[in-house]
């Protein structure tokens, strides 16, 4: 066999060949060295084969956290299939579309969804093959003609017998759908391999020239980090931090996603020494912060000296929560999207409240044209990223040609929808999505700086700001609250707290308070399910 191409497995095999006996995953109840991830990866690829899955067929992973759900990535990667991430919360209906739209051939999921399988199964005729991850859900398998795991991975070939494999097999990532369904962005392997899911992308480790480089990097780093996800492992965010800890030979943690535990995971960063920790957004790290400054002496976090943000940003009020918790905490923003991978850092915000972040050479702002916008110019345009970028939308022809554009030279673009201006020192700062942007009288209002605006409030726990139809100007801004336990806001307060981060015209005009903010498994705002209840159609 030649060189190795980029693909998952091979990077992932290299490494176990390297460091063999090295942990590579720690679960609630489960650790497992690099051989051993790779051995059961291989005999789950062998389940898959014998069962007439191939090359270029879909693999949905319905899991919560566990060793089970990079087991499957890297079983469908052995075999030239594409692992496809499904979110654990989606009811019969939004599974039967993400089902269809994906074209899954197999299902891997944990025995507490095979009666949601069992009743949408005649719906998806197309999936083929069910393996079921026991746990102690209880249940049984409804009539759903599914395999136990772990008895067909027991019986199957631990050899790694596959054929060569390539950088243009496919991966293939659901995003989480803010304001319409879901849609796969689909990657060539090489190309998240460089954009995403190696400390390369981040500029902070050299681009290895061929896989093998990987086992001199992992033999000189000698996993000297242990790495964790509160994360659940559909998100991309906690899959590329997932594969980078991989591709440095390090630890991963993964914290259960079953439910969102604070102390469990400190418990969790204190008994595994865990050094870094990957969230996503305010709606992980607050609680996380608020139950360190609760239990300011209940966990030893010694070795814990980084946390770092993926696919939300963190608002300046968690980050001061967390200073005043541990002021020697390194705290990150890490930027990009499941279109973009990473594309840089946080380094603060403008004076107007709006984040900045500093990128790569890769990512700029562009115009209507498409050309890219003198740094310094204050106008307001596209972010953009080229170089290595995704393929498109799968089977989403429209909304590839709106998102992957060419200049006037040839220069091909994604262009994800955020509003950005570029500084003289080129500096991006970022507005939001125009696709939920507020439009009051003329005026374009992001919900996400009226967001943060408010999360600053004392009172106020969470917070999704939409527009709502306005007689007068169209829209007016909607504040949804979920308030702290013990208080009740009000509007006045609010709004008088809101003025003093931003413009006037931004300020909500009303409130409706909840219980909890409804957000994906991700973090990432509900913007639907927000307007249904400002609009009083919840």
């Amino acid at each position: 066999m030649g060189t190795r191409p980029f693909t998952f497995a091979d990077t992932f095999e290299v490494v176990a060949d390297t460091v063999p006996d090295k942990t590579a995953i720690v679960t609630e109840d489960r650790r497992l060295t690099y051989a051993e991830v790779d051995e059961r990866a291989t005999r789950l690829a062998h389940v898959l084969v014998d069962r007439g899955i191939g090359a270029g067929d879909h693999v949905g992973l319905f899991l919560y956290n566990g060793t089970e759900y990079i087991e499957g990535m890297l079983a469908a990667w052995k075999i030239r299939a594409i692992p496809v991430n499904v979110n654990y919360r989606y009811v019969e209906e939004e599974l039967v579309y993400l089902f269809d739209d994906a074209e899954l051939a197999a299902v891997i999921h944990h025995e507490e969804f095979t009666p949601t399988l069992a009743a949408v199964v005649d719906q998806v005729p197309g999936v083929r093959t069910f393996l079921s991850v026991a746990d102690d859900s209880g249940v049984d398998t409804a009539g759903l003609p599914t395999e136990d795991y772990e008895t067909a991975l027991a019986a199957a070939s631990p050899e790694r017998d596959f054929g060569e494999r390539s950088g243009d097999d496919l991966y293939i990532l659901y995003t989480g759908g803010t304001t319409g369904m879901p849609k796969g962005v689909m990657w060539r392997q090489e190309d998240i391999f460089f954009a995403a899911m190696d400390l390369s992308a981040m500029g902070l480790a050299e681009p290895p020239e061929r896989p093998e480089d990987l086992a001199a990097r992992v033999v000189e780093s000698a996993g000297t980090l242990t790495m964790a996800t509160a994360a659940p492992l559909m998100h991309g965010a906690a899959q590329w931090a997932a594969f980078i800890c991989f591709h440095q030979g390090n630890t991963l943690v993964l914290a259960a996603s079953r439910k969102f535990d604070p102390a469990a995971i400190w418990r969790m960063v204190e008994q595994e020494k865990v050094t870094t920790m990957t969230v996503v957004g305010d709606a992980m790290a607050r609680p996380l912060a608020d139950e360190l400054l609760a239990n300011p002496d209940e966990y030893d976090l010694s070795s814990f000296f980084a946390l770092g943000s993926g696919g939300a940003i963190l608002s300046a009020g968690v980050k001061d929560q967390f200073t005043q918790a541990r002021p020697d905490l390194i705290i990150t923003d890490a930027f990009g999207a499941s279109e973009t991978g990473a594309q840089g850092g946080g380094v603060g915000s403008s004076d107007e409240g709006h984040p900045q972040f500093a990128v790569n050479e890769w990512t700029t702002v562009l115009d209507e044209d498409h050309r890219p916008l003198e740094p310094g110019s204050g106008v307001k345009g596209m972010l953009a990223r080229s170089g290595r970028i995704p393929i498109g939308y799968y089977k989403d022809e429209e909304k590839t040609a709106r998102t992957f554009v060419h200049d006037a030279d040839g220069k091909r673009w994604v262009i994800p929808g955020d509003f950005a201006t570029i500084e003289a020192n080129g500096t991006i700062t970022l507005f939001g999505r125009g696709s939920v942007s507020i439009n009051s009288g003329g005026e374009k209002i992001f919900p996400e700086e009226v967001e943060a605006a408010l999360k600053s409030h004392p009172a106020v726990f969470d917070a999704i700001v939409v527009g709502v139809p306005d007689e007068r100007f169209g829209q007016r801004v909607a504040a949804v609250v979920a308030p702290r336990p013990g208080t009740t806001p009000t509007l006045e307060e609010l709004a008088d707290h809101a003025r003093t981060k931003i413009a006037g015209y931004k300020v909500p005009r009303e409130l409706h308070l909840v219980d909890e903010v409804t957000r994906s498994p991700s973090g990432k705002a509900d913007y639907r399910w927000a307007k249904s209840v400002a609009t009083g159609e919840a």
